[in-house]
């Protein structure tokens, strides 16, 4: 998918890039799949801010999307691919020999008019949805299930993709777009291709009013609030945080303490941590 510049008309446009709807399908989305959210904005039952920055936005349906691929053994044909704005990726629409329709997340590479299926011997064609037990060595994998028949968890953004590295006894090895290498058991459901809307990270807002848009309020530094507020704040002037670590709001270790559970249940499952953490 292609990044749209804009020229410097307003201040707005200025480094302003969108992305190009040529996959894109103009069309209304099923009724049937889609339905109100509430929007909370951070907010509890009582109105108080339990989320900061948080709050406004466009009103958006929600779609439903079929993590789950539990359509077995009948093929679907892809009728549109949409925009969808409750996440970074696009969507298709499939519709299945029997007449029901559902919503996937958009591999890249499939176009209007493809056909997928979920099974368990599904050939390894993009789109497609099988175990990991199934798949051969080296297969990029998106929508990939923790925990078989729960539906996909892992890698569903939009660019995504994950490579299946080994198989050993009932567990296969995963390595995610994170740079984590993780076990999975090969009984979990897994669609193939990498998702599409690659370029999705680099278009650029252009103005504070798009990041209003999408729900997120600003944000400001914690040395220049006041101490009520902020444990670096107060001071006269550009005073520093008058501390010997940076702290969160709520007065805890702030910028590289591990925050991960000791004994979560998952850490014999992870073989290499993520880069960053």
């Amino acid at each position: 998918m292609t990044i749209r510049l804009y020229k410097a008309y307003t201040p707005g446009t200025r480094n302003r890039s969108v992305l190009g709807f040529e996959e894109i399908v103009e069309s209304d989305p099923q009724k049937k799949l889609t339905f109100r959210q509430h929007s909370k904005q951070g907010r509890n039952n009582r109105g108080v801010i339990t989320s900061r920055y948080r709050g406004g936005g466009h009103k958006r349906l929600y779609r439903q999307i079929d993590f789950r691929r539990n359509k077995k053994n009948i093929s679907g044909k892809i009728i549109t691919i949409e925009y969808d704005p409750n996440r970074t990726a696009n969507i298709c629409l499939v519709q299945y020999e029997d007449g029901e329709k559902r919503y996937i997340l958009h591999p890249r590479g499939i176009k209007i008019g493809d056909t997928i299926i979920s099974s368990n011997e599904a050939p390894i064609l993009i789109g497609n949805a099988l175990p990991l037990t199934n798949m051969p060595l080296g297969t990029a994998i998106h929508n990939i299930e923790m925990t078989p028949g729960k539906g996909g968890q892992l890698v569903r953004t939009a660019g995504a993709v994950a490579k299946l590295i080994a198989k050993e006894g009932h567990l296969a090895t995963l390595r995610l777009p994170s740079g984590e290498i993780r076990l999975i058991s090969q009984n979990s459901l897994a669609t193939i291709g990498q998702i599409g809307n690659v370029d999705a990270n680099n278009k650029t807002m252009g103005k504070a009013g798009s990041k209003r848009w999408s729900g997120k309020r600003p944000k400001v530094r914690g040395v220049v609030m006041n101490p009520i507020d902020h444990p670096h704040g107060g001071g006269e002037g550009r005073a520093p945080i008058g501390r010997k670590k940076p702290l969160t709001p709520w007065g805890r270790t702030a910028l590289g303490k591990k925050t991960r559970k000791i004994k979560k249940y998952s850490n014999p499952l992870i073989l290499r941590r993520r880069k960053n953490g």
